[in-house]
């Protein structure tokens, strides 16, 4: 096994770093892992996700117009969130660095959507 470091930009221009993991014997149909870390020594975060929860007090249409407006989603994604919040309880609705969720996070909690960053 070989695990190789790259270095990568964000949209943001922060540093992300992402370790992969190569295994040579893997057959052509198994899937490569790829774990995505930081370096805490650098000051750079790990990767975190801001969570969608299911509640009893939103409306469909409150949650995906809010999804539209703050979360940069299009009604297709924002209407198909809402359906996996509402089946399976929760919905990754954003990744990156924690900086980078925080703004998000507090309009939609503001906004009385439940949610958390993981």
């Amino acid at each position: 096994m070989q695990i190789n470091n790259y270095w990568l930009l964000n949209s943001r221009n922060n540093i992300i770093v992402i370790r992969v993991k190569l295994n040579y014997s893997m057959q052509p149909d198994e899937e490569l892992d790829v774990v995505v870390e930081s370096d805490s020594s650098t000051g750079i975060d790990f990767i975190k996700s801001l969570v969608l929860w299911n509640d009893n007090h939103n409306t469909f249409d409150h949650v995906i117009a809010c999804l539209i407006k703050y979360a940069g989603k299009t009604e297709a994604e924002a209407e198909k969130i809402a359906y996996i919040v509402h089946t399976k309880g929760r919905c990754i609705i954003l990744e990156g660095a924690k900086a980078e969720l925080v703004e998000c996070y507090n309009i939609l909690k503001l906004k009385n959507l439940t949610v958390s960053i993981e």
